[in-house]
């Protein structure tokens, strides 16, 4: 989709993009050997072909760094199968939900073959290390609870990586509620140990372990994992189906994809 996508120009809105779509101009290739798009003015023109050049070699040499700041937040969906050989999956548990009072306690990263758990008082300082080689990063909810809070427990560490918060996309195809009710939506499952287990549940885990439960922190880092894993068919639909629809029937907004969803 990243050689499909024109939203990143100064200039270009869904509306022109999509106009380019119908007029033939699908890609970036096809940009170059058109004539001039319909209502698409000389200066934007020379715009677009500007910044296609710039993000062919970005893309050539793999710098993500470039299209984490072109893309528009709710469009770096758009990247993920282009970056998606080096991606990490990652979720977090805290000992609360407030930013600055309460701590990071578990983190999980799966890469889509290697799963890894990061704990407080433990390993949880080789967490920047294992994100310096990641060039796309894929949360639920990320943007606002797991990013922040990385930010605060390590000010150095970059996280400059291109970031689908899979809960946005997400919704603009008609998905509502937590991650939990959408898996179950979309019928994948949990095992038996951390089904029925939420936010709160990995909080009082947490205070369990540190009272000495060993067990506890093995059911939190299970639960932790498999939030991690299941961020990847859910980016996955995501992806497959965003382009489909913006493709095929342009600009897509929830109450246009929930009437057939189920068809």
């Amino acid at each position: 989709m990243i050689r499909e996508t024109f939203v990143h120009v100064v200039g270009v809105g869904y509306r022109t993009e999509e106009r380019m779509w119908r007029s033939g101009i699908r890609t970036w290739d096809d940009f170059s050997v058109a004539h001039r798009p319909p209502r698409i003015g000389l200066l934007l023109a020379q715009r677009i072909k500007d910044e296609i050049e710039r993000s062919a070699e970005a893309l050539r040499t793999a710098r993500h760094r470039y299209f984490a700041r072109k893309l528009p937040s709710r469009d770096q969906w758009r990247a993920f199968e282009a970056f998606r050989r080096q991606v990490v999956y990652l979720d977090i548990e805290t000992t609360g939900f407030s930013i600055g009072r309460h701590a990071v306690t578990v983190v999980g990263t799966y890469d889509g073959r290697r799963k890894r758990s990061f704990v407080q008082g433990d390993n949880l300082e080789d967490l920047p290390a294992v994100l310096r080689h990641a060039k796309l990063l894929v949360t639920f909810n990320g943007s606002r609870f797991d990013v922040p809070f990385l930010r605060k427990a390590f000010p150095r560490m970059a996280l400059d990586q291109i970031h689908i918060d899979v809960l946005h996309p997400l919704r603009r195809l008609g998905f509502v509620g937590g991650l939990k009710a959408i898996e179950a939506e979309m019928g994948i499952s949990r095992s038996d140990e951390t089904s029925g287990l939420r936010g709160f549940d990995a909080i009082r885990l947490w205070h369990a372990y540190e009272a000495g439960n060993d067990e506890a922190l093995d059911l939190l880092l299970a639960y932790n994992m498999e939030d991690a894993v299941n961020l990847e068919p859910l980016a996955e639909f995501a992806y497959e189906t965003l382009r489909s629809l913006c493709l095929e029937r342009g600009f897509v907004t929830a109450d246009r994809y929930r009437p057939d969803r189920h068809s």
